[in-house]
């Protein structure tokens, strides 16, 4: 049974061969397979990583991390709407929140 190739799979594949050919143990004509091989998993490796980032870009994810920053993003269905807490004046103190425990 054939284990189905995946990045994964693939990346430790390219690290046993680069090991391999590291150890300077490879004669030259498996020093030529391990090549041909490799740069097979890496065109595989190149695929897989380009589909990665079109489906990345097609979620428009940098669209939505700049929704959720701060002052933004409009605020989901059902959430409650937070007002800013304004800075406090020049010489006041600042007021603790929920968040802050005065000293």
């Amino acid at each position: 049974m054939s284990e189905e190739k995946t990045y994964e799979s693939a990346s430790e594949r390219l690290d046993e061969i680069i090991n391999r050919l590291d150890s300077g143990d490879a004669r030259l004509k498996e020093t030529l397979e391990l090549c041909t091989e490799a740069k097979g998993l890496i065109e595989f490796c190149a695929a897989e990583l380009s589909a990665v980032d079109e489906g990345l870009k097609e979620l428009k994810l940098d669209e939505l991390a700049r929704s959720l920053a701060p002052g933004q993003g409009a605020v989901p269905a059902g959430e409650p709407q937070l007002e800013p807490v304004p800075d406090p004046a020049p010489g006041q103190a600042p007021v603790p929140g929920d968040d802050e425990v005065p000293f």
